[in-house]
């Protein structure tokens, strides 16, 4: 896997730092956030009749909306892969 760093938190204190990678090869986006809540995991859990608790395998994060572009800019490195 060669994950490419696509960007960080720019408020972040570096110790707490929600990041975004793009993985072209495997044409997945990596991301990196804050763990939520258990009332916000809860709350995530319930908002679909087809949609219950989370797998062990997967997490729900809290990504900044600043972050955005740079989940933009994943987005658009993964989308290019798949055109080569």
């Amino acid at each position: 896997m060669a994950a490419k760093f696509v960007g960080i938190d720019p408020d972040t204190d570096r110790d707490h730092c929600p990041t975004v990678w793009a993985d072209e090869e495997a044409q997945e986006i990596l991301l990196q956030g804050w763990k939520p809540t258990p009332e916000t995991q809860a709350a995530c859990e319930g908002t679909s009749p087809a949609h219950g608790p989370v797998p062990d395998t997967e997490a729900i994060v809290r990504i900044p909306a600043r972050m955005i572009p740079m989940i933009r800019e994943a987005c658009d490195a993964v989308e290019r892969a798949q055109l080569r």
